[in-house]
């Protein structure tokens, strides 16, 4: 098991990849510490047992953040892995882009990492051990349409996986970032309902052969890449980024 007795938080855990890396996680040994905004929708799609602790946080506000970290600290002692996989999207160029929305993708998608990170990296200090995962995108690297925000976020998302690998390698935290390209997932159901001038299901074809593989990614693929940087497996990468991306970024 690469994550025996390993206590690991993970974010945006009720659904997508967050749920994905959780089952993965699971199974390779790790005590779980799961969080997401949708209390009932954790609840339902949690391990159960002692070694999975769910707790309902809006993870870009500090105060859940703290409660979240306290609590997986007194049920378990420590927090050797944080998985940053919460986020959300909205779509449009910057002129369709409210300022609202804006606010709401950098709170919900870099605001959410910066505080998760401070609540748990000085324990990580302390132990002079621990690795943070977080999650991008191939659009933190290459821009899509309608999308500005969110390209944004992911690109401020890889600029601070750098900065913390930096800043917190003498203390042996390793910090790297996974940036997969489109996953199925209720995300590429919206991003394809939004898109001007194509119906969602052109959309979504357009989408599948944007990728040289033929088709979308699944979570499960996304949550083995996650695992890598998160086991010792990746003991020699730090301020990196994984692309997962069936080919995307090759065209």
């Amino acid at each position: 098991m690469k994550l025996k007795d390993r206590v690991v938080l993970i974010t945006g855990a009720a659904s997508g990849i967050g749920r994905a890396t959780a089952d993965l996680f699971a199974v390779e040994g790790a005590r779980l510490v799961l969080a997401d905004v949708d209390a009932d929708l954790l609840r339902r799609n949690a391990s159960s047992g002692d070694d999975c602790w769910t707790h309902p946080a809006d993870v870009s506000r500090a105060a859940d953040v703290d409660a979240l970290a306290a609590g997986a600290i007194e049920r378990f002692g420590r927090i050797d892995v944080l998985c940053n996989i919460a986020g959300r999207s909205v779509f449009g160029d910057v002129l369709a882009t409210s300022e609202a929305d804006w606010d709401e993708i950098v709170a919900s998608n870099v605001k959410s990492v910066f505080l998760c990170s401070k609540a748990v990296l000085p324990g990580m200090i302390a132990r002079k051990a621990g690795v943070i995962v977080n999650m991008a995108s191939v659009w933190g690297l290459a821009a899509g349409n309608c999308v500005a925000a969110y390209c944004a976020s992911k690109g401020a998302v890889l600029a601070l996986t750098r900065s913390m690998a930096i800043d917190y390698a003498k203390y042996g935290i390793r910090v790297n970032a996974v940036c997969p390209g489109g996953v199925e997932t209720p995300m590429i159901d919206r991003y394809a309902a939004a898109l001007p001038a194509v119906s969602p299901a052109a959309a979504r074809n357009i989408l599948k052969t944007a990728h040289p593989l033929g088709r979308l990614g699944e979570p499960a693929e996304i949550a083995r890449a996650a695992l890598f940087l998160a086991c010792d497996d990746s003991s020699f990468m730090t301020g990196s980024h994984l692309v997962v991306d069936g080919g995307f970024l090759a065209r």
